[in-house]
């Protein structure tokens, strides 16, 4: 069974690059094994804060500014990007980071979420959530087709793994048909079901299901990294924040090492928790 790897997420709210860049390179330097950040255009509990930075360009950025961690967005919302621009990108930063790439897709916050105004703000509507979730579906197997060298397009080497963010198990079961992997939260009171469903899905379209990719994150104080941190500890407030992530091809949830802040982990096995 492949080891467990921890990551960091980056949470970009409010953030500025040049911190964003320092965290990357002292996360690589400490051993983490992949960054992440989110992919949105606003702060929805900052509306007159400093904005948010755009997560592709903070990618491609920082795969020039580090040399062996994996890199990807937690996930990308299909709306924001033509999928047929989206393959071209994600060719491009394999090329740039040399095959770090790791692409999170996601069908976006509905209209419930703090995130729908972000869509208004640019004059998209906010589709019902079987819509959204379809345009997934639709943007990979575009992606797939034009990385398969269609019409000339560019071809990524390798073609990256794509992992489907989602929290119920119409989006579990559209990762593991269409994806090769799910992300989702570590604490969600059905994760051991929504794993399942993705990976049941994932074999029934004829794919290996111990390589299937699973990911959890979580959020906890930069208090509870300590190696002496009590279990118990209070839920995390926003602006003292770690996030938590593991990734799998088959799925568990690491304790954090040491004390740094906002990681993802990863690790193979249906188990993450």
């Amino acid at each position: 069974m492949p080891a467990m790897k921890t990551d960091l997420l980056l949470i970009p709210m409010s953030a500025r690059y040049r911190d964003m860049r320092a965290a990357a390179v002292a996360a690589e330097e400490a051993g983490f094994d992949g960054l992440w950040t989110w992919d949105h255009l606003r702060d929805p509990d900052a509306a007159s804060g400093p904005g948010v930075p755009e997560a592709w360009t903070v990618l491609t950025a920082l795969a020039e500014a580090t040399r062996r961690v994996s890199l990807g967005p937690l996930v990308l919302n299909v709306a924001n990007r033509h999928p047929g621009v989206l393959a071209n990108m994600a060719a491009t930063l394999q090329a740039v980071s040399g095959g770090r790439l790791l692409l999170g897709l996601g069908a976006g916050g509905s209209r419930r979420t703090p995130y729908a105004a972000e869509q208004e703000a640019l004059g998209l509507t906010v589709e019902r959530d079987e819509v959204r979730a379809r345009r997934v579906v639709e943007a990979i197997e575009l992606m797939r087709r034009l990385w398969s060298g269609h019409s000339g397009f560019l071809k990524p080497e390798p073609a990256p793994p794509i992992i489907v963010g989602g929290f119920g198990p119409r989006m579990a079961g559209i990762a593991g048909r269409h994806a090769d992997g799910f992300n989702t939260q570590a604490m969600h009171p059905r994760l051991a079901d929504l794993v399942r469903r993705a990976r049941d899905e994932h074999a029934a379209a004829g794919r290996d299901p111990s390589r299937f990719i699973v990911t959890s994150r979580r959020s906890i104080r930069a208090r509870s990294a300590r190696p002496d941190a009590c279990s118990t500890a209070p839920a995390p407030t926003r602006d003292r924040r770690q996030r938590l992530s593991a990734r799998s091809e088959a799925g568990c949830a690491g304790r954090p090492r040491g004390g740094s802040s906002r990681r993802p982990c990863r690790c193979p096995s249906p188990r993450c928790a």
